[in-house]
């Protein structure tokens, strides 16, 4: 549509050929420079020709046109400059015209997406997807339900059975004998000997009772 209305093949086509026609204008004023720079180059040697010659009027004459010829090259040289700044504008333009030209196409396409999926079919869909989540969790829990005698089973029951086996284990370990805790053994500090109890002072009948039995025992 943007196409028809603005005409964008036409003008890529102008752009196209008169750039065409620009490079070949530069390519003939390059060529017509080289001619002249020759001719004015011929005409240097003439004169110097005449010069030998001692024939002053000729070799001014060569001279003259020889100026004439350099005037026509800066004059060439200034189409040629004007060229080269059209041709730099021309596809500065054409650039332009196609990143324009981009641009519209991806706004176009954004509009196109954005009326093809607007706000109220996401919302829709997005509540087909979450009914579809609900069902699938109803089924699982249908599934995952007792059936047959496991569904017939109290549960309150079952929990005060277990608080009665916890009960009985606790009695039946406070019933347990306790059992006797290892002797000490006192502490040493390291490189000290344990205080002996100092040995008692007997009296002389218990030295005199003592020997009378070892008598006896021999």
């Amino acid at each position: 549509m943007f196409q028809r209305i603005f005409g964008k093949p036409k003008q890529e086509s102008n752009a196209l050929a008169t750039l065409d026609k620009l490079n070949e204008t530069l390519e003939m004023l390059e060529k017509k420079e080289k001619v002249l720079l020759k001719k004015a180059s011929a005409e240097v040697e003439k004169a110097k020709e005449y010069t030998r010659a001692k024939n002053k009027r000729a070799a001014i004459q060569c001279l003259k046109r020889k100026r004439l010829y350099e005037q026509q090259v800066e004059q060439l040289g200034n189409f040629q400059l004007r060229i080269h700044d059209q041709m730099i504008m021309l596809e500065g333009a054409k650039a332009t015209t196609e990143t324009v030209d981009a641009l519209r196409t991806g706004a176009s396409a954004m509009k196109a997406m954005q009326k093809a999926t607007n706000i109220d079919d996401v919302d829709k869909t997005m509540d087909e997807i979450n009914e579809q989540t609900e069902n699938m969790k109803q089924i699982q829990e249908a599934l995952s339900a007792p059936i047959g005698a496991a569904a017939d089973f109290d549960e309150d029951e079952l929990e005060a059975e277990l608080e009665e086996l916890e009960g009985a284990e606790l009695e039946e370990q406070l019933l347990q004998p306790a059992t006797t805790a290892p002797a000490t053994v006192p502490y040493v500090p390291a490189g000290k000997q344990p205080i002996r109890p100092a040995p008692q002072k007997t009296t002389p009948e218990e030295d005199e009772l003592a020997a009378l039995q070892a008598e006896m025992a021999l």
